[in-house]
Order: structure tokens, then C-alpha cells, then sequence
């Protein structure tokens, strides 16, 4: 199956192409980058049969729209951004067919902040230094290195076969929550700060603020005091999850898109396997630090990797099939399997190879 393009009807507050970054160029000085949730990318790209980096298409908080010329299969995964097919809810964290002409909205967030439309054979923009992701500081990537314009076209890979219809099991999805606990390694200037300063970091609840980026989470909570009041250092390199406290004492934790080096004491470095859910964290959200070290830290994201690449997928290929007789002339139609506890369902309908959404009530009995 080939699909030429992907059309951008609105690239709401912020779509950008991302895939797993721009990595051995930050003694360059040049940013890794890369999708801000990477479990919602590599989850994304093995629901349509891609390689774990393929380039999707980042939305952030939504008011999105794409239109698909060709019927494709594709996966919206990471924040519920309310995604809907020509105004019917799809389903998250699965995969489905999308038929020829149809438009994919997200009406606004409802649960996190950042979602990923994934698309069989992924996203084909010509790679810079070896990625296809966009970073907009320096002009990067992406198509013509900045966020989604309106009526841009996106091509789009081949794919080896037409993918099969799969559904990420419960037990990789992340969990719905306003708050979010994060593991944190001492940093190599942890000895800037004082006593009282390091037990507020670790004691307090931070709110993330609307100043907040690709770049950095900015959090208002406890001051985190220096030593002799001092927060500056030489600039040494940063990575994604350093925490950084500045002048006001409110710690910044780096993102996908930070600088190569930085200037402020890193009290601690964010576990990588909570980075994701930061990356969900929207303004008004809390947070919280708790210390873990190195081995810890290495284990956990040693482990939450090989449930990400091994554990199998679900099959979400229709289940129930049907023939139906309109005026003499045979169709088949097809349902898909509806999700277990679920009251209202998002169901693909195929009638004789059209592939419709529809919304239908399932009762008991």
C-alpha cells in the first residue's frame, strides 16, 4: 500500500515532524530533538509496522487537521487530544484503516498535552544530519525546518505489506493522572544547594507553568536555595531530564529540544523512564521529585525498553463479519471488536473494501 502525501488542513497550536532525533552532534552544538513522548512514538510506529524512529507528526494541545488522499492505516497515540474521523471519536493507542478522502481533527486536549498520528511507512521529509525531526530554534529538519503551515503536503514512505490492525494491551498505556511522581539522579552539582534547599526540592510540589516548551518544563514551587546564593556555573553539557535551578530558585527541567551546555547548577537528572509522562504534563499539572540512583535508573529503563519492544501486540482486526443483500447485490460488512467495559464503541465498518468509522452503542445482551 502507497500513499503519496498527507495534506495539512490546520496544524492547530503547534504540529511538528519529529522521529528519535538528531543523536552525535552536540559537540556541534546542535540539538538532539526528536519526539517529545518516545514511548508514544515507538508504540505508534510498531501499531502501523514502521521502525521504532519513523517520523510521525507531533500535535500539540490540538485544533489540528489532516486530510489522506489515499485510504492508509495509521495510529494516534501519547495525549488524548479528542481525535476524530469525520466527527466520530477513533481509538487510541490502535491502529485502523482510514479511508480514501477523509480528514483526522483533534478537537483539544482532554487528557495530557502531546499527541502522535502515526502513518504506515512513516513520514518521508528528506533527513538533515541523519533525522527528519524539527528543531525550530535552529532551522532544522521537519519541513523547512518549522511547525506545520496550512495546505503544506507531507509525503510518505512505502510500506513492505499492508500492515495488520493491532491495539497497544493496558498494561503499556500510560495512566491518566494530574500529578506525576518523578524519579530523579542527584546531579553533579547537587553540593550547590543547601540542606534546606535539597529537602525542598525533594519535599515540595512544583505546578507546571504556561511558560513551558519543547525546551524546558518551568515549575513554580518551593524555592530551591543556593550556597552563597549562587546558581551559576561554567557551562557544561545538559541532557534531556537535567533540573536546572536558576536565579529565582524554581527548578527547569530540560527537554528534547534543549541547548547542548548549560550555565545553571543541575541539582539532578529525571530518570528517562518518567520522561514520558513529563512530556504529557500540561500547564496547571503537578509534579513531584523523588531521589533513585544510577543503577536504579539504568534498570528501570533497561526493563520498561524491553516491554515497549517485546511484549506482543493485541489484534484489533475485525471480528464480525456479515453478509448483507441491498437490492439484490451481496456486500460484506465487518465490525470491529469493541473494547472490553466500553458503553460506546468506535467501530470500523468495511463494506466491500470501504472503510467507514462509525459510533454505535453496545448493550448488554
Amino acid at each position: 500500500m502507497t500513499v503519496e502525501v498527507i495534506q495539512v488542513i490546520s496544524p492547530g497550536i503547534l504540529s511538528l515532524i519529529q522521529d528519535s532525533g538528531r543523536r552525535g552532534y552536540q559537540k556541534f552544538g546542535v540539538s538532539v530533538g526528536g519526539a517529545m513522548d518516545a514511548e508514544a512514538l515507538l508504540l505508534g510506529n510498531r501499531l502501523v509496522g514502521n521502525t521504532p524512529d519513523a517520523a510521525v507528526i507531533e500535535v500539540t494541545l490540538g485544533g489540528a487537521e489532516f486530510a489522506f488522499p489515499q485510504e492508509t492505516v495509521i495510529a494516534v497515540t501519547g495525549g488524548n487530544l479528542g481525535a476524530q474521523l469525520g466527527g466520530v471519536p477513533v481509538p487510541e493507542w490502535e491502529s485502523f484503516r482510514v479511508p480514501a478522502g477523509s480528514r483526522l481533527a483533534f478537537s483539544g486536549p482532554i487528557e495530557g498535552l502531546r499527541a502522535y498520528l502515526c502513518v504506515a511507512g512513516g513520514i518521508a521529509t528528506r533527513p538533515v544530519l541523519g533525522a527528519r525531526s524539527t528543531h525550530t530554534g535552529s532551522g532544522l529538519g521537519g519541513l523547512d525546518g518549522g511547525p506545520l503551515k496550512p495546505n503544506a503536503e507531507l509525503p510518505v514512505g512505502q510500506t513492505s505489506g499492508e500492515p495488520g490492525l493491532q491495539r497497544v494491551p493496558a498494561s503499556l498505556r500510560p495512566q491518566s493522572t494530574r500529578h506525576t511522581a518523578l524519579r530523579v539522579v542527584p546531579g553533579p552539582q547537587e553540593d550547590a544547594f543547601t540542606i534546606a534547599g535539597v529537602d525542598a526540592f525533594y519535599g515540595g510540589e512544583y505546578t507546571v507553568t504556561d511558560r513551558s516548551d519543547r525546551q524546558g518544563v518551568r515549575l513554580d514551587g518551593p524555592q530551591v536555595e543556593a550556597v552563597d546564593g549562587r546558581y551559576d556555573i561554567v557551562s557544561d553539557a545538559v541532557v534531556f531530564g537535567s533540573v536546572q535551578v536558576p536565579g529565582d530558585g524554581k527548578p527547569i527541567v530540560l527537554l528534547a529540544d534543549r541547548q547542548t551546555t548549560g550555565g545553571y547548577a543541575k541539582i539532578g537528572v529525571v530518570a528517562s523512564v518518567d520522561l514520558p509522562a513529563l512530556a504529557q504534563a500540561a500547564p496547571g499539572s503537578t509534579v513531584s521529585f523523588t531521589r533513585t540512583t544510577v543503577d536504579e535508573a539504568q534498570a528501570n529503563a533497561r526493563e520498561r525498553m524491553r516491554q515497549l519492544l517485546e511484549t506482543p501486540l493485541e489484534d484489533a482486526s475485525p471480528a464480525l463479519t456479515y453478509s448483507l443483500n441491498v437490492s439484490g447485490k451481496m456486500h460484506r460488512i465487518q465490525l470491529a471488536r469493541p473494547a472490553a467495559g466500553s458503553a460506546r464503541q468506535t467501530l470500523q465498518m468495511d463494506v466491500d473494501g470501504s472503510s467507514e468509522l462509525v459510533a454505535v452503542e453496545i448493550l448488554d445482551g
